[in-house]
């Protein structure tokens, strides 16, 4: 499942869409925090880690797209 959730997760960052990858890296962190549910027992670090991953995602795709938005750029190099 943590596999599928981070292929989705790549496409989206590649697509630059910033609520779904944000999205995918958020569920991509739940999955992963079991190891730290049962090391530490507490529900809230699991809580702070996907809204830290969701914000994180959101921001990097934002800034992405900022220093050089896609527009377009994949679609012409395919058809050459």
């Amino acid at each position: 499942m943590t596999d599928a959730v981070y292929v989705f997760f790549n496409a989206a960052v590649s697509a630059r869409r910033r609520v779904a990858a944000a999205s995918w890296s958020s569920v991509w962190y739940l999955l992963s925090a079991f190891a730290v549910i049962s090391y530490t027992s507490n529900w809230t670090y699991v809580l702070f880690a996907a809204l830290g991953a969701w914000i994180g995602g959101f921001l990097s795709i934002t800034a992405l797209n900022r220093i050089s938005p896609l527009k377009g750029a994949l679609r012409s190099e395919r058809k050459e």
